[in-house]
């Protein structure tokens, strides 16, 4: 099974920037087989899906962070990233990240997570 880490989140203030990363160990896996994920999770609220990118490179960011996050990734680094630029305090969240290595469909790996505050 993929190892997942991510690191990169804190305090930030509005309008700031923050750079995720995700990155990946273990499991045998190709950086061109598999889809990344990333998730977020607000206080008292239900997890969501930020951003994505699959193994070919397209890419996805829901309608809320549209123009403002970016993912991407480091083939050579096995890791992945969301860049969030123009911060809001409603970006605040705990930040996983997942994969589906397996081509099933499924979310096969979950990192532990990365909390990000934002403040006004």
């Amino acid at each position: 099974q993929v190892h997942l880490v991510e690191s990169g989140g804190g305090w930030a203030q509005a309008g700031d920037s923050l750079i995720l990363s995700c990155a990946a160990s273990g499991g045998t896996f190709s950086m061109y087989g598999m889809d990344w994920y990333w998730f977020r999770q607000p206080p008292g609220m239900r997890r969501e899906l930020v951003a994505s990118m699959t193994g070919s490179g397209i890419t996805y960011v829901t309608d809320s962070v549209k123009g403002r996050f970016t993912v991407s990734r480091d083939n050579d680094k096995n890791t992945a990233y969301l860049q969030m630029n123009a911060l809001k305090p409603e970006d605040t969240a705990v930040y996983y990240c997942a994969v589906d290595s397996t081509g099933l469909g499924t979310y096969d790996s979950w990192g532990r997570g990365t909390q990000v505050t934002v403040s006004s």
